[in-house]
């Protein structure tokens, strides 16, 4: 198995970057090679790795320089799970990708050189569609969407589909929706579960059956560098993450 997902929603605050992080160190302890690439400039999923923003060190330098993949991966505290960073310079990328030649491809030229030696990519996005989304969505093979149990949930769904649509037709025909995952659920609240109900019967078909709850342990872990399955192994955000860990690989 040798598969890329963009994990992507322009909405903020849905649990991309935790997800990227936790469902990377779940994979990878069922013995996946996993690489996370840090494509958001806020380096959120870098930091929540326990790695700094080093100028000069990070996926920029591939994607806007040219630079081979392999130069800027670095191993993280669980094994088989690695990660190619953000640095500051990625915060202009937006406006230098406006006027690079195959601006939308970069990534995926970026990439092929390496995708064969993990089972999983997950390319952690920013909340925008613009250019390094459209890259993401581009090198990816699938599209992962973390939903917050929120009434605004479905806000924004319909404009990041309309752009699935866009790249389908442009640049990578092959792409599908991994699915939707519900995050920050509170089942004590009936909210949160009028909110799932929605999603199921809006979405028949691409809703996942792992939930992922809210969780204290799971905010805090970042601020430790840890993934949760470090940080807090026995809790339900860990023990959620391993679940959607062990549904991707059933797909």
């Amino acid at each position: 198995m040798n598969k890329i997902i963009a994990i992507a929603n322009q909405k903020g605050g849905v649990g991309k970057t935790t997800t990227a992080i936790n469902l990377g160190a779940s994979l990878a302890l069922k013995n996946l090679r996993v690489l996370i690439v840090d494509f958001d400039p806020q380096g959120m999923a870098t930091v929540g790795l326990g790695k700094a923003k080093e100028k000069g060190k990070g996926i920029y330098q591939v994607v806007l320089n040219g630079q081979d993949v392999m130069d800027y991966m670095i191993p993280t505290e669980v094994e088989n799970l690695f990660l190619c960073g953000c640095s500051p310079e990625l915060s202009g990328a937006e406006a230098e990708l406006f006027q690079a030649s195959e601006r939308e491809k970069r990534l995926k030229k970026a990439l092929e050189s390496v995708r064969k030696l993990f089972n999983f990519i997950l390319i952690d996005c920013p909340p925008s569609l613009g250019f390094l989304t459209i890259n993401a969505l581009t090198a990816a093979d699938s599209i992962l969407i973390p939903v917050q149990a929120e009434f605004f949930c479905m806000e924004g769904i319909p404009d990041l589909f309309h752009t699935l649509d866009m790249v389908r037709t442009y640049f990578n025909p092959q792409l599908y929706i991994e699915g939707i995952l519900l995050t920050m659920f509170d089942e004590r609240t009936n909210l949160a579960k009028q909110v799932a109900e929605e999603i199921k019967n809006s979405l028949k078909g691409v809703l996942l059956n792992t939930v992922i709850p809210r969780s204290i342990r799971l905010a805090e872990a970042p601020s430790f560098g840890k993934p949760i399955i470090l940080y807090d192994p026995k809790s339900k955000g860990a023990e959620a993450y391993m679940n959607l860990a062990e549904e991707l690989i059933r797909k």
